[in-house]
C-alpha cells in the first residue's frame, strides 16, 4: 500500500509540474524518476527486480530488440528503449534535411505549383502538413511551414493566422495516421508490437476520412478572411525561386534519398523483420556519414532534452505499473463500461482527448498503454481495437487548445515573433469544433468497423 501511495503521489507531482511549465520537462521527469527508484522500488518495495525491469537495459542486448523476424513478443515494462532510439534517429535525419533546405524548398515548390494563389496554397499546405507529419515530427513540420506561410503572407498580402491554425491542426491529424507520426503512436506501437502497416490501415483510414472533413470545415471557416487584401496583388510581384532554398545541392540530394529510405524501411519493417530501433539507428548513422564535416552541427541540433524527458517519464510510469496501480485503473474502467466494448472505446477516446487537450499527450499515452493491456486481458476484447481508440484520442485531443500539443505552441510562437498574436479565444474558436468533428468521426468509425 505504501508503495502504491508513493507511486501515485510522485506521478501526480510530475503531471502538476509539467502543467505549470515553470521547470523544464526533462528535469521534472528525471527528478521524479529518481524519487520512484529510491522511494518506491527501494524504501517501500525493497525490490531490485522492480528496478531492473523498469530500467529494462537487458532488452537492448536481445536479438528480438533489433530483429523481430516476423515474431511478436511481449513487450517488457519500464523504459521503452526502442522508442528512445527511433526518435533520436529521426531527429538526426530531420536535422540533416533541414540543414540542406529541404523543407523550405518543398513549401516554395508547392506554392509555385499553384501559381501563388492564396486559397489553393491554403488547401495544399493543409494537406502537405498532414502528409509530412505522417513521417516527420509535427514540431519540425510546423516550424518550417509556419515560417514559409508568414513569408508568403507578406508577399501576397493575406492574414497568415488562419493558415497557421489550419496547418497546426492538420499536422497533429496527420501524425495520428502512422506509427512514426506522433510520439504517442511510437509508444503504443513499440509497446504492443504493432507495425507501420497496422497503423496506416486503421488509424490512417480514420485520419484520411477526417482530413477531408477538416479541410472543408476550415475552407468555409476562413475563406473570406484569407481573401481580404489579396485582390490588388498584381502578377508583377517578385516570386521567390524554390531553388534558392537549397543550401547545398549534394546534401539536399543525399538527405532526400535517406528520407525515402526511411519511409520504405518503415513501411516494410513487418516483412523485413527490422525493428523501429534498428531503422532509427541505421538512418541516424547514414545521416551522420553524409553530414561529413557538418556532423557536429547535426548532433548539436538534436533535442536531447526530449529524449531525457522520455526516459524519466517511462520510469515514473513503470512505478505505477510495478505497484499494480494501472491494473486498478483498468478494472475501474471495465466496471464503469460493464464490459461493453462500445462504452469502453468511447471512454478511452473521449477521456484521452479531453486529458490531452490540457496535459502533454506523451505521458498520458505512456500511462494508458498498460491500462488497455489489462482491459483487454480482463474483458476478453481485442487490444488493437483499444489501441486505435487510445491513439486517435491522444493525438486528436491535443488539437483543441493552444497547449494541447507541442506543435501548437511552436506554431503560435513563430506567428507571435512576426507580430501575429493568437489568443486562446481565437485558437479555440476554430480548433474546438474541428476537434469534436474528428472525434465523432473516429468514435463512429471504430464502432462500425470493430464492434
Amino acid at each position: 500500500m505504501a508503495a502504491q501511495i508513493a507511486a501515485v503521489i510522485i506521478f501526480l507531482i510530475m503531471f502538476l509540474l509539467i502543467i505549470m511549465d515553470k521547470i523544464e520537462r526533462h528535469i521534472i521527469t528525471l527528478g521524479c524518476a529518481v524519487l520512484t527508484m529510491v522511494l518506491v522500488f527501494g524504501i517501500c518495495m525493497h525490490s531490485m527486480t522492480a528496478l531492473t525491469e523498469t530500467l529494462n537495459v537487458a532488452q537492448i542486448f536481445t536479438k528480438g530488440f533489433w530483429y523481430a523476424a516476423g515474431e511478436t513478443s511481449e513487450s517488457s515494462s519500464g523504459i521503452n528503449w526502442a522508442t528512445i532510439i527511433f526518435i533520436a534517429g529521426m531527429m538526426i535525419m530531420v536535422e540533416g534535411m533541414a540543414a540542406a533546405g529541404f523543407f523550405r524548398w518543398l513549401c516554395m515548390t508547392i506554392a509555385k505549383a499553384v501559381k501563388y494563389k492564396v486559397i489553393p496554397i491554403f488547401i495544399t499546405f493543409m494537406i502537405m502538413s498532414a502528409v509530412l507529419a505522417m513521417f516527420i515530427d509535427s514540431i519540425t513540420v510546423i516550424l518550417f511551414l509556419a515560417a514559409v506561410t508568414l513569408e508568403l503572407s507578406q508577399l501576397l498580402h493575406f492574414n497568415p493566422v488562419p493558415m497557421i491554425l489550419s496547418e497546426i491542426f492538420c499536422a497533429n491529424l496527420g501524425g495520428s495516421a502512422t506509427m512514426c507520426g506522433d510520439p504517442p503512436n511510437i509508444i503504443i506501437g513499440t509497446s504492443l508490437q504493432l507495425t507501420f502497416a497496422d497503423f496506416i490501415s486503421n488509424t490512417g483510414v480514420l485520419a484520411a476520412a477526417s482530413l477531408v472533413l477538416v479541410v472543408i470545415f476550415f475552407y468555409f471557416c476562413f475563406r473570406r478572411e484569407l481573401t481580404v487584401g489579396t485582390e490588388d496583388v498584381g502578377a508583377e510581384v517578385q516570386r521567390p525561386d524554390p531553388k534558392e532554398a537549397i543550401t547545398d545541392r549534394k546534401s539536399f540530394a543525399i538527405s532526400t534519398v535517406i528520407f525515402l529510405c526511411a519511409i520504405v524501411l518503415l513501411v516494410t519493417h513487418a516483412q523485413t523483420g527490422l525493428t523501429v530501433a534498428t531503422i532509427g539507428l541505421g538512418i541516424a548513422i547514414l545521416t551522420l556519414i553524409a553530414a561529413g564535416r557538418n556532423v557536429g552541427n547535426v548532433l548539436k541540433g538534436v533535442d536531447y532534452k526530449t529524449l531525457l524527458f522520455f526516459i524519466g517519464l517511462f520510469v515514473v510510469v513503470g512505478g505505477l505499473e510495478q505497484t499494480r496501480i494501472l491494473e486498478l485503473i483498468a478494472a475501474f474502467i471495465g466496471k464503469i463500461s460493464g464490459g461493453n466494448l462500445h462504452v469502453m472505446i468511447a471512454i478511452i477516446i473521449w477521456v484521452s482527448a479531453v486529458a490531452s487537450a490540457f496535459v502533454d499527450n506523451i505521458p498520458f499515452a505512456a500511462t494508458m498503454v498498460p491500462v488497455i493491456k489489462s482491459l483487454a486481458a480482463v474483458n476478453g476484447v481485442d487490444i488493437e481495437t483499444l489501441a486505435w481508440g487510445l491513439s486517435m484520442g491522444t493525438d486528436i485531443g491535443g488539437n483543441a487548445t493552444p497547449i494541447g500539443a507541442s506543435a501548437n505552441v511552436v506554431g503560435m510562437s513563430v506567428a507571435a515573433r512576426e507580430g501575429h498574436i493568437i489568443g486562446w479565444g481565437r485558437y479555440c474558436k476554430a480548433a474546438v469544433p474541428a476537434t469534436i468533428i474528428v472525434l465523432v468521426v473516429v468514435t463512429a468509425g471504430i464502432w462500425l468497423r470493430y464492434c
